[in-house]
């Protein structure tokens, strides 16, 4: 058989204690989990996902087929999740993102929930085909906000929509595409997007590499770059139309690679009715907490006032900073004229006499920062060489009587 024509690495990270991601690579599917929850649920929820989903990994005869056979897979998963934390309250609240893809000939099925992401690179071109079901991506499609200001915006990380135990019949995303040889897709996790700059990953992969060495280089990159987050990534590259041409044996990487371990010992309680506002919330130390808000039309006014009221303030904050900045420069720049203005110096006026300056002997630009203060009837050209030398470099006086007096010396040397 063929070499491996997609592999998939996970890695926990350099700030994360466990981790909550979870990726697989088989002959037709390829997906990729991201938990959340904090430290008891996120791995779970991700584990629990991959499991169900990776029965979908079927030889299909059409990728409507795939596309149906993909969102009933990932809502099986949905529902599990539920029960699992029926039966394991302390498990309340975890969740997980999914991005998934099952190849049918020269098509592709795709599902997605979350913001993790689906890229495709052809042609030395990277595109994100996956859209983001996240807050600010909420406020990008509105024209809201640009991309660049998302990029960093505070709730940057607040998710719409996920797989859990909240939402019973959750909105995947559902669509085929085709694709051709020389195509790779990359499957990640926002441990690799949310932290590797988009050239980077043109870079990586761009290279001739096999799938597992391309993978291994974007999360080392992501390593590099901190890894504040776990990062996981699948790699599929297009060869032929052939089926078996990707994996010899299926990979399963991350918490869904080890058995699931929560406390069993956990009775089951009467479950309780979830309220709208409910909000998870794991440790994202870097990037900012990943966490769930429900798609209510009334939060989302509430987030978006808020979101203008943070921006108002950035105005007032920036205007105000402004001000004072110029207003010091003013004031710095007044006292220092006054205090060259305290100062004089003995020099040569235009008219060529002997004169008493005010200020000192520097400019700013075009500004003089000196001026004729009284000029004598000493003509410069009159005096003994060595003084006149020392008058037409100038003579510096600490006082107004200082120089004055440097002026009746010279006087009194053009006259013996």
């Amino acid at each position: 058989m063929a070499a491996n024509r997609a592999a998939a690495v996970s890695h926990v990270g350099k700030i994360r204690s466990n981790n909550q991601d979870s990726g697989y690579a088989g002959h037709d599917l390829f997906v990729v989990a991201d938990g959340m929850g904090g430290h008891a649920g996120g791995d779970v929820a991700s584990a629990i996902a991959v499991n169900r989903i990776r029965e979908a990994d079927k030889e299909y005869a059409t990728a409507t087929e795939a596309e149906f056979a993909l969102q009933s897979a990932l809502i099986a998963a949905n529902s599990l999740l539920a029960e699992t934390v029926f039966e394991h309250p302390e498990l309340t609240g975890m969740g997980t993102t999914v991005s998934a893809i099952v190849r049918v000939g020269d098509q592709l099925a795709l599902a997605h929930i979350g913001d993790s992401r689906i890229y495709l690179f052809r042609d030395g071109e990277l595109k994100q085909v996956s859209i983001d079901h996240t807050f600010v991506q909420r406020l990008v499609d509105s024209g809201r906000i640009t991309e660049e200001e998302a990029m960093v915006h505070p709730r940057r990380s607040v998710l719409m929509r996920v797989l859990g135990d909240v939402d019973a019949s959750p909105e995947i995303d559902t669509w085929i595409l085709d694709t051709r040889p020389g195509d790779r897709w990359l499957i990640c996790s926002d441990g690799l997007s949310g932290v590797v700059k988009h050239d980077d990953m043109v870079a990586a992969l761009s290279s001739r590499d096999a799938p597992k060495q391309v993978a291994e280089k974007l999360v080392r990159q992501s390593l590099d770059a901190g890894a504040p987050d776990n990062v996981t990534v699948v790699i599929l590259d297009i060869a032929d139309t052939a089926r078996g041409e990707t994996m010899k044996d299926p990979v399963t990487v991350g918490s869904a690679a080890s058995p699931l371990s929560f406390d069993t010992e956990a009775k089951p309680t009467t479950r309780t009715t979830r309220l709208p506002s409910l909000r998870l919330h794991p440790i994202r130390p870097a990037t900012g907490p990943t966490h769930f808000e429900p798609q209510s039309e009334d939060y989302l006014d509430e987030l978006i006032e808020e979101d203008q009221r943070r921006v108002r303030r950035r105005r007032v904050t920036w205007l105000v900073g402004v001000i004072v900045l110029v207003l010091a420069i003013a004031l710095a720049a007044l006292f220092g004229y006054q205090w060259t203005q305290s100062r004089y110096f003995v020099g040569a006026s235009s008219s060529g006499n002997v004169a008493i300056f005010q200020g000192v002997q520097q400019n700013l630009g075009p500004i003089s920062l000196s001026h004729v203060y009284e000029e004598s009837s000493v003509n410069v050209d009159e005096l003994p060489a060595y003084d006149k030398q020392l008058v037409e470099q100038t003579i510096n006086a600490d006082s107004l009587e200082s120089a004055k007096a440097i002026v009746n010396q010279l006087s009194d040397a053009v006259k013996q």
